[in-house]
């Protein structure tokens, strides 16, 4: 695993789970500025409608957060501080387990090829996290999962939008519900620092494309499963969160 050294203040300022591929069976390019491919255009014609670049860009975008928010997740139940942090961790796990399993029922069927491992920035976000303890463990896992999650929701509805292909469809009915559920019990942690947040999901700073690249999956290797932990039964779907009074 490929890791470079960085402060957890800049790693925390590196948002993204962006991505923009330029070839079917294998990402080529990834990164949040814009890139010269056109997103609409129609790569493969499936039984289940076209297949746009952006919608195989989707699932390599849902595949690579579970990569890395997954491990995180089981982080969270053994070394949150709080029965709050713990059930973050919990939905977490739960959540991308499901995300996963779709992924790999999909990709098949629409000739995408998964990564096995999340990125290199993705990699980062988990051994920052990894290195804090105690309530700095809680706070920098809460705060780099809620800018993630809160980049790629507005992903999430434009392909629902737009997609023409219903097994696309049926994935970000499910990531939308997932994430959404994600975001709230982080918020429920109430460690959410909001004006930091809301300016590092909206102004991500550019990084070089290698380092939002899953790497590629080695020739015959097996596609790697997220499994969910026996008897762990937590429910993501689509919550209404309490509302709380305001600390001001």
């Amino acid at each position: 695993m490929r890791v470079t050294q960085r402060t957890a203040g800049t790693v925390f300022v590196i948002g993204g789970l962006a991505v923009t591929l330029t070839a079917l069976a294998y990402p080529a390019l990834v990164g949040i500025e814009k890139t010269t491919t056109d997103q609409a255009r129609i790569i493969a014609n499936t039984r289940y409608g076209p297949l746009t670049e952006a919608d195989r860009d989707f699932v390599i975008k849902v595949r690579a957060a579970g990569l890395w928010e997954h491990p995180l997740g089981l982080m969270a139940m053994e070394r949150g501080t709080t029965p709050e942090m713990k059930e973050a961790g919990e939905h977490l796990v739960a959540g991308h387990s499901g995300l996963d399993e779709m992924c790999r029922n999909i990709a098949p069927e629409l000739g995408i090829t998964l990564p096995n491992q999340a990125s290199p920035q993705q990699q980062q976000f988990v051994a920052t996290v990894d290195g804090s303890n105690g309530k700095q463990f809680d706070t920098t896992a809460v705060n780099i999962m809620r800018v993630t999650h809160g980049q790629i929701f507005p992903t999430i509805a434009k392909i629902r939008a737009s997609t023409q292909n219903t097994m696309i469809r049926q994935l970000a009915d499910l990531a939308n519900d997932t994430v959404l559920d994600h975001i709230t019990v982080l918020e429920k942690t109430e460690l959410v620092n909001y004006d930091q947040v809301n300016f590092q999901q909206t102004t991500p700073p550019k990084l070089p494309k290698d380092e939002m690249t899953p790497p590629a999956p080695q020739p015959g290797s097996p596609v790697l499963v997220l499994n969910e932990p026996p008897g762990l039964d937590v429910n993501t779907s689509s919550p209404t969160p309490a509302p709380s009074p305001s600390a001001g």
